[in-house]
């Protein structure tokens, strides 16, 4: 199949592990007979430097034309002091926005061989597979915001239409899984949570019958998430709650670099980008942990292009290599061997199996 695909590298270690990800689906493209138009474009802190804002109307425009958009990471120290006017942040958010992608899929699985790389004890995560669904395109993120020197606000504001949307996502995610779907809230406390939780209870009880549904307030949830993870499956919850939730939910699987998303709208196409941040502490030294980004590939792959059968290869081949032992800085104990970023990956490709 013919494909076009948006690469926005990005700051940090983004270009170092889009690299991985361009060479995956270069790989992809030569085993499976597909031909990839990977178009890499300015965005975040580096189009700041160069074009003046985060999000360049030519990159928009790329994007909006592609089939996925393939994203590494963005932000630095550089653009982020406290009277910066323009911030890279500024342009993920209006991204998110124009492409309408307001359900970010994160999946969280513990791989066998990295049990020892987590600090929580191996009984504990042991089996753990689930997934967050993030609302992303609302709440306080997108809310009206004021500050002066003595004061400030972010305004959390969210719609029926918003929650309905984002649950029927994680509701039909569950049921191709344990249709067991947890909602995650702060209904004691906020309005917005209020209206969160009845509407997700009206919406799975009137559409999802099939689906088990519970309730929690976010404080608990973070407490099961390291005391009980094993017994989630599909967890939907509105964008600042997921954002944090799931940077605590990658420690279960050992480290934040290996954790892939997938942001989605009503049509195929998507973003797609691992979890974790630019690290600019060490942008550049080749170290940084690509496998977040070749299983964000993957799902690329499974949910914007339908290609399945090339998604679970990759999968497949990203699993053998951890299972071999290739591991990454993030994923050893201080002074023990690890692969560069490039080898990492290269390790992963040639696992990958052939058609």
């Amino acid at each position: 199949m013919k494909a076009r695909i948006a690469v926005l590298p990005g700051d940090g270690i983004g270009p170092e592990v889009v690299a991985a990800g361009l060479s995956s689906l270069r790989a992809i493209a030569a085993r499976f007979d597909h031909d990839f138009e990977l178009t890499e474009l300015p965005f975040g802190g580096s189009a700041i430097d160069a074009c003046g804002e985060p999000l360049p109307a030519a990159t928009l425009a790329a994007c909006r034309a592609a089939d996925a958009v393939l994203l590494g990471a963005i932000g630095g120290p550089k653009w982020s002091a406290p009277d910066t006017a323009v911030r890279p942040e500024a342009g993920l958010l209006q991204l998110r926005k124009e492409l309408g992608v307001y359900a970010n899929l994160r999946p969280v699985r513990v791989h066998a061989a990295l049990a020892a790389a987590s600090t929580l004890k191996t009984e504990v995560i042991t089996g753990v597979d689930l997934v967050f669904v993030r609302e992303l395109t609302g709440g306080i993120y997108f809310g009206e915001k004021t500050r002066t020197s003595e004061r400030a606000t972010d305004l959390c504001v969210y719609t029926a239409a918003e929650v309905e949307r984002v649950v029927r996502v994680a509701a039909r995610l569950a049921q191709t899984r344990r249709r067991r779907l947890t909602s995650i809230d702060k209904s004691n406390v906020l309005e917005t949570s209020r209206l969160w939780r009845a509407v997700c209870q009206r919406v799975i009880e009137r559409e999802f019958p099939d689906v088990t549904l519970e309730h929690q307030l976010v404080d608990a949830a973070a407490m099961h998430l390291i005391r009980r993870p094993r017994d989630f499956d599909v967890l939907v919850t509105e964008n600042m709650f997921g954002d944090i939730l799931t940077d605590e939910a990658s420690m279960l699987a050992g480290s934040l670099g290996l954790l892939p998303s997938a942001s989605l709208g009503e049509g195929r196409r998507g973003v797609y980008e691992p979890i974790h941040g630019s690290a600019p502490d060490i942008a550049g030294r080749g170290i940084a942990n690509p496998f977040g980004t070749i299983y964000s590939v993957a799902l690329l792959l499974r949910h914007s292009l339908g290609l399945t059968q090339e998604a679970a290869a990759l999968e497949q081949a990203a699993d053998a290599a951890l299972s071999a032992g290739v591991r990454t800085a993030d994923l050893v104990a201080p002074g023990a061997p690890y692969l560069p970023t490039r080898a990492a990956a290269e390790a992963v490709l040639s696992s990958l199996p052939r058609p």
